[in-house]
């Protein structure tokens, strides 16, 4: 009986973090540091390499599909995406769940302009100290990580928007 009230108090604080985090959102500017390279799977089955896109800013999108927030953030990064690639931005969304099978029912859902990486081992989200869901990493033209935000709320595309368009412009 102890055993079963232990898991169901640390299932309910397990929850209650993510909600948290789900409705609260942050952001900064990074001290510039460079951002970490790493080479993932898209869920084309391509391998992706972060330095790939060296003199582009790259936004780096870290989502699952059972984060609310992610999905409602999703459309506007493939808007962003389709709006400033010509003047060298991409998104990178970042999927961190386990199973590569929920992601993918997802984008069938919900189409991205964008490439999707899968870090189902969390090696990528762990390089970049992921412990909130959505996260989202600027990172310059030079490869260096600029700003970061922890959730989303509708309004914070303004903030991506002007970051986005002071980085293209260095």
């Amino acid at each position: 009986m102890k055993n079963g009230a232990s898991n169901i108090f640390r299932t309910w604080l397990g929850i209650t973090a993510v909600v948290v985090l789900a409705v609260s959102t942050s952001s900064a500017g990074l001290e510039q540091s460079a951002a970490p390279d790493f080479t993932l799977k898209s869920i084309n089955g391509d391998n992706l390499r972060l330095s790939e896109f060296r003199g582009e800013v790259v936004l780096i999108n870290f989502w699952a599909s059972w984060c609310g927030p992610c999905r409602q953030e999703m459309p506007v990064l493939s808007e962003l995406h389709d709006k400033y690639k010509a003047l060298g931005f991409t998104v990178l969304g970042v999927n961190v769940e386990e199973e590569p099978g929920k992601a993918r029912r997802l984008l069938k859902e919900m189409q991205v302009s964008f490439p999707v990486l899968l870090d189902n081992e969390s090696v990528v989200s762990k390089q970049y100290n992921v412990v909130a869901m959505p996260s989202t990493v600027l990172v310059d033209r030079n490869g260096n990580m600029r700003y970061l935000h922890k959730g989303y709320k509708p309004g914070l595309e303004d903030v991506y928007l002007q970051q986005i368009r002071d980085l293209v412009r260095e």
